[in-house]
């Protein structure tokens, strides 16, 4: 087989697992019930064990976390499960791409 067709099958395999549109996305969490300067420390350990999650910064002062994930990897349903499990019931302030 010659080395074009190679690169023709690559590409083609690529596009099935869907790999070549994995896309990092953002999303802010309003997480109302963080009540004093320890709830941060708790919402962010339990964002960051979710599989595909990149970066997470939680705020005390705004009651928000910004987390960073892998739209391949994870959904926003996941991170708003890993807040609620946690003790912290969040909702979404703002999905951006």
């Amino acid at each position: 087989m010659g080395n074009h067709m190679k690169n023709l099958i690559f590409l083609f395999l690529l596009l099935q697992s869907g790999l070549l549109f994995a896309a990092e996305q953002t999303v802010i969490l309003s997480i109302s019930g963080m009540t004093c300067t320890v709830c941060p420390i708790t919402v962010k350990k339990s964002l960051q064990k979710v599989a595909g999650v990149k970066s997470v910064t939680v705020s005390y002062e705004s009651k928000t976390a910004a987390v960073v994930f892998d739209d391949q990897l994870t959904k926003v349903e996941n991170l708003l499960k890993a807040t609620e499990n946690a003790g912290y019931p969040a909702t979404v302030s703002k999905n951006t791409h």
